[in-house]
Parts: C-alpha cells; sequence; structure tokens
C-alpha cells in the first residue's frame, strides 16, 4: 500500500518536472548545449532524483535532452539529418491530413477554422510568440479533426516538438509570425472551399518555411547545430 502511494504521488512531480523543463528548452531559455543537472533540478522541486530522471527520459525521447551516462546532460543541439527527418514523416501526415479535411470540413469545421485564424490575427499585434506557438498547435489539431482523423495530431505534435525551437528562434529573429498567419489562412479557406490540391499545396508551402529558419540560425549560430556527419 505504501509503495502504490509514493509511485501515485511521484507521477505528478514528474509531470510538472518534465512541463518545467520542456517549456525551458521550447523558450530557448534553456539553449542547446546547455548542461543540465539532476541534483538542481531535484533540489529547485524539492524532489528525490528519480521523478527528475523520469523527466529526462521523457524529455530524451523528444530529442531535447542528450543523457550520457558518467557525462553530463545537456540540451540536444539541433540535428540537420533528424530536422529533414522529422519533417519528411510530418509532411506525409498531413498531406492525407489536408485531403481528408477538404474532403470532409463542414459547417462545424468552418467555423472551428475561422476562430483558430482570429485567434491568430490577436496574438500578432502583441508579438506573443509563445501564444502563437500554441495557436499554431491548435491550428493543425482543428484540421486533424475536421479530417476526422484526431489520432494523426499525435504524429504531428511529436515531430513538431523536435523543431519548435527553431520555429521559436525564428518567429523572434524574423517576425514570421504575419507570414505564417498567411499560410494557414490559404489553407484554411482552400479546406474550405474542398480543394484538396489547394489545401496540399498551401500546406507544402507552409513546411517550406522553415529552410530560411535554418539557414538563419545556423549562421548565426552554428553552435546550435550538430556537426554534420559524413
Amino acid at each position: 500500500m505504501v509503495q502504490l502511494k509514493q509511485t501515485s504521488d511521484r507521477r505528478p512531480r514528474v509531470d510538472e518536472i518534465f512541463d518545467y523543463l520542456y517549456d525551458e528548452i521550447g523558450s530557448m531559455r534553456l539553449k542547446p548545449g546547455d548542461r543540465i543537472s539532476e541534483a538542481d533540478i531535484a533540489a529547485k522541486f524539492g524532489v528525490s532524483r528519480q521523478p527528475v530522471r523520469d523527466a529526462f527520459s521523457r524529455l530524451e525521447s523528444l530529442d531535447l535532452l542528450l543523457i550520457r551516462p558518467q557525462r553530463a546532460t545537456e540540451v540536444r543541439r539541433f540535428s540537420s539529418r533528424e530536422i529533414e527527418k522529422s519533417r519528411f514523416v510530418r509532411a506525409a501526415v498531413e498531406k492525407e491530413v489536408l485531403d481528408l479535411a477538404a474532403r470532409r470540413c463542414d459547417a462545424a469545421g468552418a467555423a472551428l477554422l475561422n476562430d483558430c485564424i482570429a485567434a491568430q490575427r490577436k496574438v500578432i499585434a502583441d508579438k506573443n510568440y509563445e501564444a502563437f506557438g500554441d495557436l499554431d498547435y491548435a491550428f493543425h489539431q482543428a484540421l486533424c479533426r475536421i479530417a476526422r482523423v484526431d489520432f494523426a495530431f499525435d504524429v504531428i505534435s511529436a515531430e513538431k516538438a523536435k523543431v519548435d525551437r527553431l520555429c521559436t528562434l525564428g518567429l523572434a529573429k524574423q517576425d514570421r509570425m504575419p507570414q505564417l498567419l498567411k499560410d494557414h489562412e490559404m489553407i484554411a479557406e482552400a479546406v474550405k472551399a474542398h480543394d484538396s490540391s489547394a489545401a496540399i499545396a498551401a500546406g507544402v508551402l507552409h513546411l517550406s518555411r522553415l529552410d530560411s529558419t535554418i539557414a538563419l540560425i545556423s549562421a548565426d549560430n552554428s553552435n546550435y547545430f550538430e556537426p554534420e556527419q559524413d
């Protein structure tokens, strides 16, 4: 009975630690290559090291931490190969989502997309990068819901998480929010018009926006990237 209670009590702390570190890494307050200590995080939250290890393990599975035995844990640097792989997977899934969303969009789906776009317009005026990032997730989740493949968002969100830090930097450095909003508007209009081809084309263009961001960040902060492997 005691062991069950300890396990139950520990899980919310693992989630709390995970959420804190995920936000710190995603917002770039913890930068690629920064070292973090189990002991320091445990002390911050007033817990043993075990829930910290559990949170670290979850972050490692998202390619956000690099855990090496007998060496310091680091915030994972960007990998050009992993970015390419992630984008390939996401593009394949989103192509199917957009095709189905355009075919299945009804009045309720159109209203949902309109709400998503309206919310994005509001945060752009405040240059609220974090809020826009959250609304970007909501938009893609709405498309999955309209397509009636909610499960597809699990894949999309997992792949997005691997490049969110790049997107955060890009939003701040390039003021990309207006362009991304325009992309979302194009996607939404094509879906509402039941034009699968136009929706997919707009989606491909939307994903391609990351190319300039990668080039800019790689030029300005090459230390954020892992060395290229031959």
